[in-house]
């Protein structure tokens, strides 16, 4: 048995390792491929390094570009990889250019293909994670989706229910894993000067919310009316897409938000974590979020989560000012909340390598 692993961004590397590691714990042959669609040190290599994970056995080193570019550059490089390498099944995670382009190699070389996280749907096609998702699950053999939300939407769109297996999602095995170690290594609230509990941490990088300077300053709106009501500070860890739309508006940021470069998952958990509130575009953060028990605004007008929302740990808000104030209000004013986890309970990869070397030793029984 040998499994592929394609990861290309940070949210999917931080959301494989478990897997990763479940392999190296039951002595499975795997190989990973990089692409590189996020191709900055802070953006990926940090995070091989960090969470002590082997490094890419291929990084296609495609980066940046239009959709079509991107995506057939990427399915160029990974044919000829996995002919090579020849696995018995591919693993990929999301929503990326990367997750289709790789589903599609492997589906077109007759390779089994497992979808982690299959099932969310934003409803939003204007979304282009929403065409790769769609596309990914109807050519996977596997669907591991978070829960019956997911479930009931795969079996809605006629996918045969021995396909589906329902598992929660893997950023619970890596939040529970990399918590305490965070908590020990992370130096980041000394380094920024941030108080516990006393700032907001904003992130944001959607194309709906930044590639238009219309909406980008909406946002910036959006955070100037909740500085208005809530002084303390801002902190911004600038994604390098959206710094460079900043550049191309020439946008000038106001003084109350504390940009920094992006940092380490380490050192992310413990902002998140100390956090009063998040404000995000970001279906991973909200996620996140919702495990360690920090409320969060949601910076979109759909989600393909709702779990968290349905839970009560976050609120969608879009770029609407008003609405996003009295959200955070209502927040602030309790002095404490709770929610049932929706996500998993830490042994994600387990289960998922469990159906499929179950699968694959049954198949091989029959031959």
């Amino acid at each position: 048995m040998k499994i592929g692993i394609i990861v290309g961004t940070r949210p999917e590397i931080i959301k494989m390792a478990p897997v990763i590691r479940e392999c190296q714990k039951r002595n499975i042959p795997f190989f990973i491929i990089h692409s590189n669609q996020h191709y900055s040190k802070e953006m990926d290599s940090i995070f091989f390094e960090e969470l002590h994970l082997p490094a890419p056995h291929y990084n296609l080193g495609v980066g940046s570009g239009l959709h079509g570019n991107q995506t057939g550059n990427f399915l160029i490089k990974m044919e000829p990889i996995l002919l090579e390498e020849k696995p018995d099944v591919v693993l990929v995670q999301g929503d990326t250019n990367t997750v289709l382009a790789g589903a599609l190699a492997a589906s077109k070389l007759n390779i089994k293909v497992g979808h982690i996280e299959a099932g969310l749907r934003s409803y939003d096609r204007s979304m282009p994670e929403e065409t790769n998702r769609i596309m990914t699950d109807h050519i996977s053999e596997y669907l591991f989706a978070v829960g019956p939300n997911q479930e009931k939407i795969l079996k809605g769109e006629g996918i045969a229910n021995n396909k589906i297996h329902t598992v929660g999602n893997t950023v619970s095995d890596s939040l529970f894993q990399h918590l305490e170690i965070s908590a020990q290594k992370s130096k980041i609230l000394t380094h920024l000067n941030l108080t516990a509990g006393e700032y907001f941490l904003v992130t944001a990088h959607r194309a709906s919310n930044v590639d238009v300077s219309s909406n980008l300053m909406e946002l910036l709106h959006l955070l100037d009316e909740m500085h208005k009501n809530y002084t303390g500070t801002i902190v911004w860890p600038i994604h390098p897409r959206t710094q460079s739309k900043l550049k191309e508006f020439n946008i000038e940021l106001p003084d109350y938000l504390q940009l920094i470069a992006p940092v380490g998952y380490l050192d992310f958990i413990q902002l998140q974590k100390h956090a009063k509130l998040i404000l995000t575009d970001s279906g991973g953060i909200q996620e996140e979020a919702c495990l360690l028990g920090i409320p969060s605004l949601t910076l979109r007008e759909n989600t393909e989560r709702p779990e968290a929302v349905e839970v009560g740990a976050s609120e969608l808000v879009g770029r609407d000012a008003v609405k996003a104030v009295k959200a955070a209000k209502q927040w602030l004013s309790r002095d404490d909340y709770s929610w049932e986890n929706p996500f998993g309970d830490g042994h994600v990869a387990k289960y998922i390598l469990d159906v499929i070397v179950k699968d694959l030793t049954k198949k091989d029984m029959e031959q």
